[in-house]
């Protein structure tokens, strides 16, 4: 109550939503416009590479989230992008509470913001479905429902488990022109402010979360060469990953 009376916090989102077209596998390349001509950010995909094990007699797919937006020259898909904050003017709000020897309200303002950031994603994320997107126009889930994620399509974020490269953030930032909303990224590529929330759109029925898990050196190799980096540089963003 104390931070909507004293308005100490600010909360602001963006989003875009792009043609998309899964190109070489495992990448998905997102362009700035209906004609497919000009690539806006191609967000590069990990593939799970651990040994599957047979269930009923069917074999569990190696998955990859470019397998759940359509092949370029198959059918036009689209990709959504999002930056959410409810953290400009947490952070000096908090270090007036510590200066002030309150780490208990510091804390509590800190993990605060950050629910709220998380609650602002869900709200743009509903918002997005049923009405920008309209892809789910006739959705109605109760807040339980919504919890437990029944709705269609997901919100893979970079550095999460389907999504392993935190570096997906740089051009993710860059499309979405991230600075005008007063959101910005640290050398190791954490988000500022700290609460705040980012990720893509895939609407697929079947589009679920996973865990790319361990990953190989060949895997490694392909997408250093991919993204054109050096391949140090993609196993240091990869380790827990190797």
């Amino acid at each position: 109550q104390k931070i909507i009376d004293g308005r100490w916090v600010t909360a602001n989102a963006v989003m875009g939503l792009y043609p998309a077209n899964t190109v070489n596998d495992d990448d998905i390349a997102l362009y700035t416009d209906a004609s497919r001509s000009q690539v806006a950010m191609t967000w590069r995909g990990l593939r799970q590479q651990t040994e599957k094990h047979m269930i009923d007699g069917v074999m569990r797919p190696s998955r990859c989230l470019a397998d759940f937006v359509a092949p370029v020259g198959v059918a036009p898909d689209h990709v959504g992008l999002f930056a959410v904050t409810a953290g400009i003017g947490a952070d000096k709000r908090a270090e007036a509470f510590e200066a002030a020897h309150d780490d208990y309200s510091a804390i509590m303002l800190k993990s605060l913001a950050d629910r709220l950031a998380e609650a602002l994603a869900e709200c743009l994320h509903k918002k997005v479905r049923t009405d920008l997107w309209g892809y789910a126009a006739g959705e109605a889930l109760t807040s339980e429902e919504l919890i437990a994620e029944k709705y269609q399509g997901i919100r893979p974020a970079p550095g999460y488990p389907a999504c392993p490269d935190h570096s997906a953030k740089q051009a993710m930032f860059d499309v979405l022109q991230c600075q005008d909303i007063g959101m910005g990224l640290t050398e190791s590529l954490a988000m500022t402010p700290a609460a705040s929330v980012s990720g893509f759109y895939i609407a697929h029925p079947e589009a679920q979360y996973f865990n790319v898990g361990k990953v190989g050196d060949d895997q490694v190799q392909d997408l250093a060469q991919r993204s054109g980096v050096e391949v140090k540089d993609l196993q240091r963003l990869l380790a827990p990953n190797l």
